[in-house]
């Protein structure tokens, strides 16, 4: 895919999210964790884009807070509307944000946890289209209906609860309520973690299908390596809140630029033997309230010089449609 030929829909710039860490006897602020740290990105329609890294790096606290469950300390977020055109989600207020929330939906990890064992399945599935106004009863239950067929469950089912599914089709429920009000966005965090390795192929079968059928643009987010492959076209890793590389996600799988990525690469099982492994991570991730100076990274980093104790590295260009955080190029530089 050539991003340059698509149209944006989402555009995340300098995005912060940072909490003040509080103690002593009068509750002073004594430092700062940095959750997000100035990450930019562009979604383009129809795409599949990856946010990965190790836990604690920042990814799921970017999808929150493009769904507005907080507010960034600094930054912007711009929706690109089908009908009306760029709107900036930082300064909305619950109400203004209320009729954009049917176009940025979300498709929860854990599927035992994300549905209410009180409702129905179609008490579930419909709660996006009752919270903007159900209309006419029966294209309520319509739609209900022909979405849960298009994830792979029966209609049959809309008056049985949670209890009785299993995790996959719990989370085929989950991907049928995120679709039901036919959204331009959908955020994924980690749809597939909390599923048996047996189920897993299965529902990333039916995102891919499902993004075909309906057009659908996605936030991938996920620590599963093999997953982002398989679903996206765009890659993003992220280490202690930074973007550290992006670009196409075949480029970054076949030469990864950056040591993180090519530690993250490394525990991904081999095809074949002579393929030749990354060199593993070590160490234990930064402390996002204590970071180091200079590059991050560096103190997990085999390849780390001097300039990398002193100075952070910016996003600079290795390729086409490739950038990496680094001062050197595995590639380029023979490291």
């Amino acid at each position: 895919m050539d991003p340059t030929k698509k149209e944006v829909l989402l555009e995340v710039k300098d995005l912060c999210m940072h909490y003040p860490v509080q103690g002593g006897f009068f509750d002073k602020t004594k430092g700062v964790v940095k959750a997000v740290d100035g990450v930019s990105f562009k979604l383009y329609k129809g795409s599949a884009f990856g946010l990965v890294g190790e836990s604690g790096c920042g990814k799921t606290t970017i999808g929150r807070l493009i769904l507005k469950v907080m507010k960034p300390t600094k930054g912007s977020i711009t929706f690109h509307d089908d009908v009306i055109g760029p709107i900036e989600l930082v300064p909305l207020s619950n109400k203004k944000m209320r009729p954009l929330r049917k176009k940025i939906q979300m498709v929860f990890q854990d599927p035992y946890a994300s549905l209410d064992p009180r409702m129905t399945i179609q008490q579930i599935v419909g709660e996006p289209l009752r919270a903007g106004g159900r209309g006419d009863l029966r294209d309520y239950k319509n739609k209900i209906a022909d979405i849960l067929l298009k994830s792979g469950l029966s209609p049959d089912y809309m008056d049985q609860y949670p209890h009785a599914f299993s995790g996959g089709q719990r989370q085929r429920i989950g991907i049928a309520r995120a679709l039901v009000t036919q959204p331009q966005l959908v955020v994924a965090d980690e749809p597939v973690s909390a599923l048996d390795v047996s189920v897993q192929a299965q529902i990333l079968n039916l995102l891919k299908e499902l993004q075909r059928v309906f057009d659908l643009t996605y936030l991938i987010i996920a620590h599963d390596l093999s997953v982002i492959r398989y679903l996206c076209d765009t890659l993003a890793v992220m280490y202690v809140g930074r973007i550290v590389e992006i670009g196409r996600s075949e480029d970054i799988f076949n030469r990864p630029a950056h040591p993180y990525t090519e530690g993250l690469l490394s525990i991904i099982p081999r095809i074949s033997t002579k393929t030749k492994p990354g060199k593993m991570l070590k160490g234990v991730v930064a402390d996002a309230s204590n970071l180091p100076t200079g590059c991050h990274f560096y103190p997990r980093c085999p390849y780390a010089q001097e300039i990398c104790k002193k100075e952070y590295p910016p996003l600079r260009n290795v390729a086409e449609n490739h950038q990496v955080a680094c001062h050197f190029d595995l590639n380029l530089n023979g490291i």
